[in-house]
């Protein structure tokens, strides 16, 4: 199973679909994950996936919404996963939501967090932690725009930059 991660797309649906083309015609993905930031941006593509997940942003309307989850544990292939918008608690969080920096091995084995605009995977407590980055025209915060692909039966997680369409982050997991 491969899924294509994406985040912060701030309404730049351009940027958006061409890279869930490239997605779908490049990688093969059939999942998305979208980790907000302007989650309605998700309207103009979910049509293309079998099944799409998504967490709405911190300044999105949806993340006012008590009955839509700010963040979830999903498994892929038998990899739990922390989806989540923010990599730690924000102030607009509700009391009930899970907390990622309290996060543990014994709950997931990888965490999906956007919001800094910069893609990163590193392993933190065992537990590894990507950002696919952005999908911006421009970014205050210097990161070229990419997106991310996770291939679960080979085992890697790669960040793609989008307007080279090379890979600009690697690593394989067990």
């Amino acid at each position: 199973m491969k899924i294509g991660l994406i985040s912060d797309t701030h309404r730049n649906i351009d940027y958006l679909t061409e890279a869930v083309e490239r997605m779908i015609n490049d990688y093969g993905i059939e999942t998305l994950v979208f980790l907000g930031d302007e989650c309605e941006d998700i309207d103009a593509v979910k049509d293309m996936f079998k099944k799409v997940i998504w967490v709405p942003g911190i300044f999105c309307q949806h993340y006012k919404d008590k009955n839509i989850a700010h963040r979830s544990i999903k498994e892929f292939n038998g990899v739990k996963v922390l989806i989540t918008h923010t990599p730690s608690s924000h102030p607009n969080d509700f009391s009930e939501d899970i907390k990622p920096e309290n996060i543990t091995k014994k709950e997931v084995n990888m965490v999906f967090y956007g919001h800094t605009h910069i893609p990163k995977i590193e392993e933190k407590a065992g537990i590894i932690w990507v950002n696919p980055g952005h999908l911006k025209v421009n970014d205050k915060r210097g990161a070229s725009p990419s997106f991310g692909i996770i291939d679960f039966k080979n085992k890697t997680i790669k960040i793609i930059d989008f307007k080279t369409d090379r890979e600009i982050l690697k690593k394989s997991f067990s």
